[in-house]
């Protein structure tokens, strides 16, 4: 059967940014921000973007449109005869496996958070009810199992009807939706009446917060935001490389990508920051900022509960085109590796992620005593651990290896695959640092992310 590709340029481009978009940007983001010091952060994050996550997607991309197969295969068409680079492969599979082991959960929380705030369930609550709130439904599994069930059911429906009909049509409109409800709802905050502070801490760089933070740790987590938000090195890029022809060149489509993944991820600032600073809300409460914080500044907003509502199907969005795209990969894997149908490879993987994603609702709740990095952690800190700090950056290291050296697919395959069809180029000045620079950067980033974890 001839491959399914991808309607229009603008499909790949809105699946794309869907896969990046998601709780790296709209959740991770402006807490690491607020912790971070602001403004300086922000910028130090956009340099890193541009000279480690756009080089690394370029690479992705190039090697799913020379295959045209699915992740676990690309590296057996490309790789030189008796290497072992397709061993690699079947670890970005697993990648995809464990990154939705916690994503279909957090997708569930957001969804379960749009319900109760349209029910008003967060109507005249205070504080320490807010909290219960967060807490009770944590310690509920069949609560957080019933929304995480209807995030992977939506997914396996969507995927099961086809690439262009199912994953494309439903990706444009989800897209479109969240990036709609995202500028209304930045325009409201910015016109709150704490917006000027919140602004200019958020979008000023200050010398001052950086050095507070301290000038290592912001530079560190700026990288490590630029990878995660792009959710590079396990393949997550390169199958929607496979689904598109060769009339654009790579370079290009990977900016425009970046662009709109950034957009998403300064306009939820513009949306956080100026209500916190309204409403006196730390600004650096970390992950419970999405749960524990904002419900509290949309209960003392006027129309906080259709706010707050529409923050939270936004969220709900930003999370299922991550677990949409995600799938999509997951799928096409076990069709190209097994040979199955769309049908079945949608049901069977529909069903074991209903499977592997209960670890992580019961590390809440049944299985709280596991704490595997330390005291307070769950095995949700432990599956992002080895996706983002392990499985993201060795990827990317190997893709980048593999693209530049002459023991892989080397510079002169991947140039002329990134600069097939019009748009910006691939220069060979840009060699030396894609070759000895980028490599050696993504390997520090590895190594410190793994010394921060293990020295808490």
């Amino acid at each position: 059967m001839a491959k399914e590709h991808l309607k229009s340029r603008l499909g790949f481009i809105l699946i794309s940014a869907g896969c990046a978009i998601g709780i790296g940007n709209v959740w991770k983001f402006p807490y690491i921000t607020g912790q971070n010091g602001g403004g300086l952060f922000v910028l130090i994050y956009l340099f890193f973007l541009a000279v480690l996550g756009i080089p690394v997607l370029v690479m992705e991309f190039s090697l799913g449109r020379a295959s045209q197969k699915s992740p676990s295969q690309m590296y057996k068409i490309l790789e030189p005869k008796n290497s072992k680079w397709h061993l690699h492969g079947y670890v970005t599979v697993i990648g995809c496996y464990l990154l939705m082991m916690f994503y279909t959960t957090v997708a569930g929380w957001m969804l379960d958070y749009f319900v109760k705030m349209t029910k008003g369930d967060f109507v005249g609550a205070d504080t320490s009810k807010v909290n219960d709130i967060f807490g009770n439904m944590l310690a509920n599994p069949t609560e957080q199992t019933i929304f995480m069930a209807i995030t992977v059911i939506l997914a396996v429906i969507v995927c099961s009807i086809g690439l262009q009909k199912g994953l494309e049509k439903v990706t444009k409109v989800i897209m479109v939706a969240l990036l709609g409800i995202m500028v209304i709802l930045a325009i409201n905050s910015i016109f709150l009446p704490g917006s000027k502070e919140g602004l200019s801490f958020y979008l000023l760089p200050s010398v001052k917060n950086m050095t507070e933070v301290g000038v290592g740790n912001v530079i560190v987590a700026a990288m490590n935001q630029a990878f995660f938000t792009l959710s590079l090195g396990i393949g997550s890029m390169a199958i929607f490389g496979s689904y598109i022809g060769k009339d654009r060149s790579l370079l290009g489509e990977s900016i425009n990508i970046t662009v709109l993944d950034t957009f998403v991820a300064i306009t939820s600032g513009l949306i956080i920051f100026p209500a916190c600073f309204t409403y006196n809300i730390p600004v650096d409460a970390g992950p419970n900022l999405i749960f524990v914080t904002l419900p509290n500044v949309f209960i003392n907003m006027p129309g906080g509960r259709i706010w707050g509502s529409l923050f939270f199907l936004f969220m709900t969005f930003a999370a299922f085109s991550t677990v949409l795209a995600v799938f999509q990969n997951i799928v096409a894997n076990t069709q190209d590796t097994f040979g199955w149908s769309l049908k079945k490879s949608c049901l069977i993987n529909g069903v074991l992620l209903l499977v592997l994603s209960m670890p992580c609702i019961l590390g809440f709740n049944l299985l709280s005593g596991f704490q595997p990095l330390g005291d307070g952690s769950t095995i949700l800190d432990l599956e992002d651990f080895i996706v983002s700090n392990v499985l993201l950056p060795l990827g990317s290291f190997i893709f980048v290896i593999f693209c530049t050296t002459r023991y892989g697919w080397g510079w002169k395959n991947f140039k002329a695959e990134a600069n097939a069809g019009k748009g910006l180029k691939i220069k060979n000045w840009m060699r030396g640092y894609m070759t000895y620079v980028l490599p050696v950067i993504v390997l520090a980033l590895f190594i410190v992310g793994i010394v921060n974890v293990f020295k808490k």
